[in-house]
């Protein structure tokens, strides 16, 4: 059965640090990989992961890139394209044939409201494409060794943005309905909550669970790169001369804040035998039963809890099958 979605009473809160989750924990014999490893809160986590005796993988679009990023960090770079499904296999391959098992999967990788609708080469608006279409199809690839651990998480990192939209599962891609940017990555968002849910119920037999959360607003992460500094002060996420708001009782925090619930969705004991919830804070975030019609980006990050659409099993199922047909698998 799917665990409730209702808070544990972790002992954490908004405040805690990745750091502070690990306290404690030897991860020495798992391995980790982790998309979006070089930068933000996937590099936080890749080198808290580490720290606490993982073996951690950060596949990279730009190797280099990543190289330099995880300089001093004591992790393991290949290279992988979200937006590129050749590339995705090619890393999956690879690791398949290594005989490891995977013990965590933390997909930490996104962009964040295009300003202009963008296709991949297929078609495919980038947003859906890059937070959820790519990941689905590494988790997919990598099952086997995911089973192989013989207890082993899918971490999918989520965001309150997923409020902004559900998936549209007749026009994913905006072929026949205006795009905007928060349309898309709401939808890329909501999508990253439903595939947590729905791999949850088909893998938690062979000792698989998934999770999905929001980790904050973390302005250092880059993710914002298409906002503008009058948005991000209008939002309450930059002060009047341009600094970052530290503020976890309202999401604004620390990179290493930030990192601490996909770790803790990664790696705590206190979510053993439970799968297929959404998290913030460093605890299974409540049901938000009432939603506003009009939500500005301050609104988001005040109000707490998952929208029931994204965790709708018969959501899930559907944007299963339509990844399953976007991917062809």
């Amino acid at each position: 059965m799917t665990t409730q979605q209702k808070p544990l009473g972790s002992g954490f809160g908004a405040a805690t640090t990745a750091d502070e989750v690990v306290a404690g924990l030897d991860l020495s014999g798992q391995t980790a990989i982790v998309t979006g490893g070089y930068s933000g809160l996937g590099r936080e986590t890749a080198r808290v992961l580490r720290a606490a005796g993982a073996r951690v993988i950060v596949p990279a679009r730009d190797v280099r890139r990543a190289r330099d990023a995880l300089a001093g960090i004591d992790v393991e770079i290949a290279s992988m394209d979200l937006l590129d499904p050749a590339s995705i296999d090619a890393f999956a391959a690879s690791f398949i044939e290594s005989a490891s098992a995977l013990h965590m999967l933390v997909n930490s990788a996104a962009i964040m409201a295009v300003p202009e609708l963008t296709r991949d080469a297929r078609g495919y608006e980038a947003q859906f494409a890059t937070n959820h279409l790519g990941h689905f199809q590494l988790a997919r690839r990598l099952l086997p060794a995911l089973r192989n651990a013989d207890g082993a998480r899918v971490v999918s990192v989520s965001s309150i943005g997923h409020r902004y939209s559900p998936v549209v599962f007749d026009d994913p891609h905006f072929e026949r309905r205006a795009y905007t940017p928060w349309l898309g990555y709401g939808q890329s968002k909501t999508a990253n909550i439903l595939f947590a849910v729905a791999l949850d119920q088909r893998e938690k037999a062979h000792g698989v669970r998934a999770l999905s959360l929001h980790p904050g607003a973390i302005v250092e992460t880059g993710l914002g790169k298409y906002l503008t500094q009058e948005q991000l002060t209008a939002a309450g996420v930059l002060d009047e001369q341009g600094k970052p708001v530290r503020d976890p009782s309202r999401q604004l925090k620390t990179v290493g804040q930030g990192a601490a619930t996909q770790v803790w969705c990664a790696t705590s004991p206190q979510l053993d035998g439970m799968g297929g919830v959404y998290c913030e804070n460093v605890d299974i975030a409540p049901v938000m039963m009432e939603r506003p019609d009009e939500m500005d980006m301050a609104d988001a990050m005040r109000l707490k809890g998952v929208v029931p659409y994204a965790i709708d099993p018969e959501c899930a199922d559907e944007l299963w099958r339509l990844s399953e047909q976007l991917l062809q698998f």
